[in-house]
């Protein structure tokens, strides 16, 4: 690669081109771009319409959450906004599965504290929070 204003080569010129032409190649095979030739380009859960720039922001779901399975008609996928799109997945890992999988074990408990654990054993026995300090007044 030549620093900017250099002139290049014809043959670096080939190249590039060459090369230009088969990632461009390799990206109108690929299933996003299939999606967005076969799709309107609306968002399939907010109705949201794109176009221009903003059709960065629209990406392909596998509607088996299966990346593997891309037909060629695009029956297994839909066009759904990020937002959306990661709200789908939200949904999806709250049913308990991952990747499609079932998760067979629960997800570790929070690493960070919690404020109210045993507040209603505390409230109860009258005992004060032990991280807390007492009031001066108090005996």
């Amino acid at each position: 690669m030549n620093p900017p204003g250099v002139p290049v080569s014809p043959e670096e010129q080939a190249a590039i081109l060459v090369r230009l032409r088969r990632e461009r190649e390799i990206r109108q095979n690929g299933y996003r771009e299939r999606a967005l030739r076969l799709f309107p380009h609306v968002c399939a859960s907010c109705q949201r319409e794109f176009s221009g720039k903003k059709l960065r922001d629209l990406t392909v779901h596998h509607k088996d959450h299966n990346h593997d399975n891309n037909p060629p008609d695009g029956s297994n996928w839909e066009l759904l906004c990020v937002y959306c799109h990661d709200h789908e997945h939200e949904k999806y890992k709250l049913t308990g599965q991952v990747d499609g999988y079932t998760q067979t074990e629960q997800p570790d408990q929070a690493r960070i504290a919690n404020p109210f654990q045993n507040l209603d054993d505390r409230l109860k026995s009258g005992r004060p929070d032990p991280g807390v300090a007492p009031d001066k007044d108090e005996p």
